[in-house]
């Protein structure tokens, strides 16, 4: 093992020793009631299987079998989630034919990121996760079941659903993913015709027909985003099928590996001799491992957040300087856009997830020794799946890749560490990702210009106020204040202002995620500007260091004028009501910060 990835690893293990074993000591309680619905009444079973085939009812009556609950984040307005409208009727098939049953357990909701961006709705987002997660628990608490089909791919659901899931991870669970859509309006056009746009070069009616050819047809979008890291972290911790992330929706191939899951996950049921659950599969090695892929493939910041809530969601405590370690000493090896110009279907062309799993073992910087859906070790995916005369096999991933502008090998990576950083000083505390910001721009110091609504950025940028060397502060923008929304909106000013030569970065204590792209944003910033942290303090014109080679995250003003500073409030009333935001307000008032995993459910003491 590479040393830093060990000594991480290890420093893991110690750290999380009392509420990783407080975890399992839970889990094996609840193991040792199984088969769950043998503990049910007579009338709790009859209404449990009051709706099922005569034939799945004999099946469930004799507990030998296995009951498969399938927990989906289906709906017809993702793109991405549209396609698992037909699983559920795979699913079933599958099971039956290994003498089983699969019961549809319950629907999470499934918001998408692209629709509600800029709008009201994208202060839920964040919220989703934990709703999701609550949703999943809901499904799961009938006790009829004896192994987990989890169907989702974006954002925050596959965390929701992994968070759920771990509450009950005494039951084997596989992830099952649905694909991305096939590519269409290259992304470097797509940047082109949005930064048109924002300088009012073009109208709308351009810029929608530019967007409809880039998301044009069911699966998840092909940029690499939140929702992609989801799948390839995913497929490195093993619980995907090997080779299974990026297979389009709606193919012969993709078909194959849903039903191959279904029988896997029924092999790994009780009923079936298996021993094994998702607690098992979930440690702290495979953990590592994910946080290993995030790095090298230049993944979504949002994972900087929803990784740790995963964790800890199975008793592993981990934190950005975890992170920050791995980074430095991981290859970059992957040019996905944002941090390219190709989607994730060309990657997945090049060799794929089993590439870069085969490459990250050879290379010391993934734990073989971890237990995965597929058994012991995490060598086997390096396999990538085929269809051969109508049967699924799995064969060996290419020796190099098919496209080494796309994907590197270990050896000969485009850079040597991930480009992620901790930003760290009398700003707070938050994290920046430089995988796609070129190395000049890697340090910006400049005089702050501060807003605290992100719309007040189009209206200054459109007035020629920011047309100067700035570092913009967006500030109000944390989980307490209004559920912490990405800020995508803002890309596009701060990328045509760069353009124009000026020295420009963003500081928030928002999100900025997977579409991070070529100007330095120090995001997740903490404590935010609503608990009265620096942010609150800075003003106009203050000079204002963002500096990702040392990790510096400063305002030049001396500490007592700073303390001194009058703290700057924000009327967020507004974003307290309307489209259900009434709603979340518990939520917003209960959540911790984002290197706690921005949560509900753990509190900061963990």
């Amino acid at each position: 093992m590479q040393p830093t990835v060990l000594k991480v690893t290890n420093r893991i293990i110690e750290r999380s020793r009392a509420t990783r074993q407080a975890y399992l000591t839970r889990m094996a309680e609840l193991r040792g009631q199984e088969p769950h619905r043998g503990t049910l009444s007579c009338g709790n079973l009859a209404h449990g299987f009051a709706a099922c085939e005569q034939d799945d009812k004999d099946t469930l009556k004799l507990m030998s079998q296995a009951n498969v609950a399938m927990v989906s984040a289906y709906n017809d307005m993702l793109s991405a989630h549209q396609p698992y409208y037909r699983f559920p009727d795979v699913i079933r098939e599958a099971a039956h034919g290994m003498g089983s049953v699969a019961q549809y357990a319950g629907g999470t909701p499934a918001m998408c990121d692209g629709v509600t961006q800029g709008q009201p709705g994208m202060e839920l987002s964040l919220f989703s996760r934990d709703t999701i997660a609550m949703s999943t628990a809901v499904a799961l608490s009938h006790n009829m079941f004896d192994a987990v089909m989890l169907l989702g791919i974006c954002d925050k659901i596959v965390p929701g659903l992994l968070i759920g899931a771990l509450s009950f991870g005494y039951l084997p669970s596989i992830l099952v993913p649905a694909g991305p859509m096939p590519s269409g309006l290259p992304n470097k056009e797509k940047q082109r015709i949005r930064q048109l746009y924002a300088e009012g070069k073009i109208g709308k009616d351009e810029l929608l027909e530019a967007e409809s050819k880039s998301y044009h047809s069911p699966g998840t979008c092909t940029f690499y985003g939140t929702a992609n890291s989801n799948q390839l972290l995913v497929e490195v911790m093993g619980l995907h099928l090997p080779g299974s992330a990026f297979v389009h929706p709606d193919t012969p191939l993709r078909d194959a590996l849903t039903r191959a899951a279904t029988e896997q996950v029924i092999r790994l049921s009780r009923p079936q001799g298996g021993t094994l659950g998702l607690a098992d599969m979930v440690d702290e090695k495979a953990i590592v491992n994910a946080l290993v892929a995030l790095l090298v493939t230049g993944g979504s910041t949002n994972h900087t957040i929803h990784w740790i809530a995963i964790a800890r969601a199975a008793g592993i405590i981990i934190d950005w300087n975890d992170y920050s370690e791995l980074s430095s000493v991981v290859p970059s090896m992957t040019r996905i856009y944002p941090n390219g110009q190709e989607d994730i279907n060309a990657f997945h062309e090049a060799g794929g997830t089993p590439f870069l799993i085969r490459e990250l073992l050879d290379g010391g910087y993934l734990h073989n020794d971890v237990n995965t859906v597929m058994g012991q070790g995490l060598a086997q995916y390096g396999q990538m799946p085929e269809l051969a005369n109508g049967s699924l096999t799995w064969q060996s991933a290419v020796k190099t890749s098919l496209r080494p502008d796309v994907l590197s090998s270990a050896a000969e990576p485009f850079a040597l560490d991930g480009g992620l950083k901790v930003l760290e000083g009398n700003l707070g505390r938050g994290v920046i990702k430089v995988s796609a910001v070129a190395a000049e721009h890697h340090c910006v110091e400049a005089p702050a210009v501060v807003f605290n609504e992100q719309n007040e950025l189009k209206a200054a940028f459109e007035a020629g106020d920011l047309d100067r060397d700035c570092v913009v502060v967006v500030r109000f923008q944390g989980p307490r204040a209004n559920g912490m929304p990405e800020l995508h909106k803002l890309t596009p000013y701060l990328g045509v202002l760069q353009d124009r030569g000026f020295k420009v970065a963003l500081v928030t204590d928002g999100r900025m995620s997977g579409a991070s792209g070529k100007v330095p944003a120090a995001i997740h910033v903490y404590p935010e500007a609503l608990d009265g942290g620096p942010l609150a303090r800075i003003q106009a014109g203050d000079l204002v260091c963002v500096d990702a080679t040392h990790g510096i995250l400063t305002v030049r003003v001396d500490e007592d004028t700073l303390a001194a500073r009058e703290v700057a409030t924000q009327d967020l009333s507004a974003h307290r009501q309307g489209y259900g935001r009434e709603l979340f307000g518990w939520m917003r008032r209960g959540a911790s910060t984002p290197e706690q995993g921005a949560s509900v459910f753990w509190s900061p003491e963990v």
